[in-house]
């Protein structure tokens, strides 16, 4: 039998098919190495440090004005609903429900991702395609280690806390708008706020933030340490790692609330 016979190439589909589970398997495994490495020593502290300072106070500016914002106007659209029914007074527990439960997480997480995880995303690929990573594997350090696992470390601790602050800037934005409308005041408006929240909300919360943090972490610093293509691999990782991290946080946060609500 003739060897030098060529054999029939894979239909596209198939190679796609394979493709997706080859990702798959790649992105698993990244998340079980970065498990892996965040329990061995030596732990990078110092640098889990000052990523959480690039990833939360850099971040703050932002973060308050939109906060703020979000409260501020979601009390006005509103306020002429609730005025039709006079349940005006229903305000501060309507606006502490939807920043507590919905709108501090989420909009905290696609800020982060559109401004942290390009960050990360662009930064470790730069160093990819310019072979500074592959130095630091020569030189003995774990980059791996070094990059990734403080990174994805770093989103997963400053997000949470990010969200707590939007949270608190929204309800203050949404007292003020109640403050000059109906002079209600400070203590009354948040004993009104928090009847309704209780602690399964502040949990669903939590997770979402931990969650949210996590994904934004792995999708990018995982952009970024496969980057290829050279320098234009680079604004390729950077814009993957924002949209895919915004479709995976809006998948979650569907997904949570629905555990959430059948808990309820």
């Amino acid at each position: 039998m003739d060897s030098n016979i060529e054999q029939p190439e894979k239909p596209v589909i198939s190679k796609g098919i394979d493709g997706f589970f080859k990702d798959i398997y790649n992105i698993f495994s990244f998340i079980a190495r970065i498990f892996a490495e965040a329990f061995k020593r030596p732990i990078e502290v110092r640098e889990v440090i000052r990523q959480c300072f690039q990833v939360g106070y850099k971040s703050l500016a932002l973060i308050t004005m939109t906060g703020f914002i979000t409260g501020l106007v979601f009390t006005k659209q509103s306020r002429p609903s609730l005025s039709e029914f006079g349940a005006t007074s229903w305000l501060p527990s309507l606006i502490a429900i939807a920043v507590i439960r919905a709108l501090a997480p989420l909009v905290t997480a696609l800020i982060c991702a559109g401004k942290v995880g390009s960050g990360i995303g662009a930064e470790l690929a730069s160093m990819r395609v310019t072979e500074q990573i592959d130095a630091m594997e020569v030189s003995a350090i774990n980059p791996f280690k070094f990059l990734v696992v403080t990174r994805v470390m770093a989103t997963t601790i400053s997000i949470p806390i990010l969200v707590a602050y939007t949270g608190l800037v929204g309800l203050l934005g949404s007292f003020l708008d109640i403050h000059l409308n109906e002079q209600t005041s400070f203590i009354s408006f948040f004993q009104e706020a928090f009847k309704n929240i209780y602690f399964l909300d502040f949990i669903t919360t939590g997770i979402k933030a931990v969650v949210f943090g996590f994904t934004i972490g792995v999708v990018s610093c995982y952009q970024g340490y496969h980057a290829t293509q050279g320098t234009q691999g680079v604004g390729k990782a950077a814009n993957i790692s924002v949209v895919i991290s915004m479709f995976l946080i809006f998948l979650e946060e569907v997904f949570i609330v629905q555990i959430a609500n059948s808990i309820r």
